[in-house]
Parts: structure tokens; C-alpha cells; sequence
């Protein structure tokens, strides 16, 4: 069965904080390099880039996804290894920040949202001009709750999607301890049937959510949302069978078994938000920890900032888990750690050094693009590595040393040795 890989939330230049090498050519060369078949445009609503994205891109009619024109093409590195020469999609993405009332909880919650057409995105800018200003970021900041976006996104064309981003994120998120809901259903009432996936976002994976009882019935995706085009696929969807918009959109909605093949994440340990902490003290607490001191900072006595495992833990009391029996079959999962960050503790340099780039290019030219050669190289081809290859089963048995991320922190994992 044919296998690829998608990767749906990125940003482009004109988000905040992003690389200004995050555009169409830079996407798809790391595209390839990282086995991602297809790609998020990101930022779709920003009217510079979708101008971009038309002049650059063309439909392919039988895949309902977008290519590179011939002339973009022309314009790509001519540094990659022959192993990754291969065919780059892209879909129509981009992601909203919602910043609203409800309840009188002011609420905020980010949405990936998923278009067939740079058309209907089209359609989609004219409304959202109406609600706020679309041009001073490619994430827009507007007062628009997610349930009428949705119901907006289905009057422009029913095969558009949204897809409630990185879910358990403090700040910004559906079910963040900051500003979220306890549920679904809480955030999109009478329309939460048109939601059929979310994102577990870095500090959560499969697992996790399906310790929550909604979450077991719901498909979960995984997306690097990346603001530099080399951390492209450090989260990413796994699929099977033909790359093309009504797939992808089945794959999600029907959590097919011949056409989803689950998430590939890091480990969420490594997320910004896993423990609870105060990043001001360098406080990183487990929940237990934290519930010890009553979410209060043990050093200066301020609220800590509740991460997304003491949140997952919340929950499940509040909706505790089918038994397993009951549950549809649950899709498998991959953790992963970059190829880099091997290579870096393989030799001893840093991830961003000379010898370390030189020796990631040796690799993917000696087996391949990076993820499916994390996840689906035999035990036969990753022994031709050596040590590369044995760090690389290291990881897929979970040998690794964890030191987890807190309060806006990123954590640290390592293979063993």
C-alpha cells in the first residue's frame, strides 16, 4: 500500500515571527527532503500571499491539489540528494486566531482551516474583511467566533473544513486552561457535527487524547506549524493509498483504514506546554506537583501557567474514557526525534552546524527522505546506517530520556546512550 505524508499547518512569511525564507520555493525543496508529499500553503488569508499562491501554483485537476507552475520549478535548489526527487502537492490552508466573547469568558482559539480552491479562499477574504483587518498577519487576529467561521466556511463551498489547531495549547486553543472550553460541543453547538478531526499540536499525541472521551471518536491530525521551512515535518499526518483533497477529506472524516495511517509526532514531552511551570523562576512541576501547591508557584507564589498534561488529566474526570471495546479501531501513532537532532548527539555537534548538515545530506542521499525513513525503514536498511540506524530503533522503542517542556519552555529528548 502506498504510504505519504501531509503536513497541513505552516505559515508563510507574512505571519509574525517566521522565517522570511518560508516561501513556495523554500516549502516544497524541504518538502521533499522531509517526505512530505503534501504541503499546507498556509496563510491563505492574507492577501499578499494568496496573491502569491495564484500566480505560483496550478490546480491539478485530478488530485484537486496544487502544484508548482513549470516556471517555479525552475527556480528550485539544485542541491538535493536524487533519493528525494519526488512530487510536492500543496492544499489550500491557513489558520485563524479568534479573539472573542462568549459567556462573558473572553475566549481565544485558534482554527486550521482547509479550502478545495484558492476561489473559495478568495470568497473567504471578502468576508473576513468585513470582521477585522486580514492584512497585518498571515494568522489574522479577528473577533469571529469559530463555530460562525465554520458556518462561513460551509456557505463559501461545503467540501471546506476546520480543524480546531494544536488543542490543548494554554493560550490559544479549544480546550486551553487559559481561555477554552471542556468540550467540543461547548465551542461549536449545533455545528459540532462538521467537526470531525483536530490537531494534538506539540505537546500532546494520540495517546493523550484518547484518554478523553470525545477525542476517542474524532480523528486526530498532526501538523508541524512551522514557522521555518527546515522543522517541516516534525509533526505530520500519515496517509495511504493517492494523494488528493477528497481522499484527505475522507481519510479525516471516515478514519478509513486504507487511507489514514494516523500521526507522526515528537514527543510531546518536548512541547512548550507539557509540564506546569513558571518560566520566570525556571519552576517545572507534573501535575501531581502542581496540584500539591494548589497551581501556585512554590518559589514566588504566582499562578503557574497549567500545561497540557494537567489539563488532559482534568478532563478525564469530566469525561472519562470508553472502554476500549466500545471504541473504534484507534489509528496507529509514531513518536519521532528529527534526523538532526540524531545526527547532532551522533557526532557531537550542534543540529545547525556544517558537519551535521553535511552528514543529514549524506543520509537522506544514501536512504531517503527523512520521515519515511524514521518510520517505515526495515531493520535490514537502517542496519546499512550504523549508528545512525541503530539510534533511529532507539527511538521507535522509546528509549529515550525526557525532559519535559514548561511555561512557553521547550523540553529536551535524546535517545539512550
Amino acid at each position: 500500500m502506498k504510504t505519504y505524508y501531509a503536513d497541513l499547518h505552516i505559515h508563510s512569511k507574512y505571519s509574525r515571527a517566521t522565517s522570511p525564507e518560508c516561501d513556495l520555493i523554500s516549502l516544497h525543496h524541504w518538502a521533499q527532503l522531509k517526505g512530505i508529499s503534501v504541503c499546507g500553503t498556509g496563510d491563505c488569508t492574507h492577501p499578499d500571499w494568496s496573491k502569491t499562491l495564484k500566480e505560483s501554483l496550478t490546480l491539478e485537476e485530478n488530485s484537486g491539489l496544487y502544484t508548482l507552475k513549470q516556471n517555479c520549478l525552475t527556480s528550485l535548489p539544485n542541491h538535493l540528494p536524487e533519493s528525494c526527487h519526488a512530487p510536492v502537492k500543496f492544499l489550500i490552508t491557513g489558520e485563524i486566531s479568534s479573539i472573542y466573547k462568549r459567556d462573558n469568558q473572553t475566549r481565544k482559539v485558534h482554527s486550521l482551516i482547509l479550502l478545495p480552491s484558492l476561489e473559495a479562499a478568495a470568497k473567504l477574504n471578502t468576508r473576513l474583511a468585513t470582521i477585522g483587518n486580514i492584512f497585518s498577519d498571515g494568522r489574522p487576529i479577528l473577533r469571529v467566533d469559530p463555530r460562525n467561521l465554520l458556518e462561513m466556511l460551509l456557505e463559501i463551498d461545503p467540501r471546506c473544513a476546520l480543524i480546531p489547531a494544536h488543542i490543548w495549547t494554554p493560550w490559544f486553543s479549544m480546550l486551553g486552561s487559559k481561555s477554552g472550553f471542556d468540550s467540543i460541543e461547548e465551542c461549536f453547538g449545533d455545528l459540532t457535527p462538521h467537526i470531525f478531526a483536530v490537531e494534538t499540536g506539540l505537546s500532546s499525541d494520540a495517546p493523550m487524547n484518547h484518554r478523553i472521551r470525545f477525542l476517542q471518536k474524532i480523528t486526530l491530525v498532526s501538523n508541524s506549524d512551522i514557522h521555518s521551512p527546515a522543522r517541516l515535518g516534525r509533526n505530520a499526518t500519515r496517509f495511504f493509498g493517492n494523494p488528493s483533497y477528497d481522499n484527505i477529506m475522507t481519510a479525516f472524516k471516515e478514519r478509513a483504514p486504507h487511507l489514514f495511517g494516523g500521526t507522526v509526532d515528537l514527543f510531546p514531552e518536548e512541547g512548550k506546554y507539557f509540564h506546569d511551570g513558571h518560566r520566570s523562576c525556571g519552576i517545572s512541576l507534573a501535575p501531581e506537583e502542581s496540584m500539591a501547591c494548589g497551581s501556585l508557584c512554590p518559589a514566588c507564589g504566582q499562578k503557574l501557567t497549567i500545561g497540557v498534561l494537567h489539563r488532559v488529566i482534568e478532563l478525564e474526570k469530566k469525561h472519562p474514557p470508553l472502554a476500549t471495546a466500545k471504541c473504534r479501531p484507534i489509528p496507529p501513532y509514531h513518536h519521532i526525534i528529527p534526523l538532526d537532532e540524531l545526527l547532532s548527539h551522533q557526532i557531537g555537534n550542534a543540529a545547525t552546524s556544517k558537519k551535521v548538515k553535511t552528514a543529514y545530506l549524506q543520509t537522506l542521499e544514501a536512504a531517503g527522505p527523512e520521515l519515511p525513513l524514521l518510520i517505515d525503514a526495515t531493520s535490514k536498511q537502517l542496519n546499512t546506517l550504523n549508528e545512525t540506524g541503530a539510534l533511529i530503533q532507539q527511538v521507535r522503542l522509546g528509549k529515550v530520556h525526557k525532559t519535559p517542556g514548561f511555561d512557553g519552555v521547550y523540553g529536551r529528548i535524546r535517545p539512550h546512550g
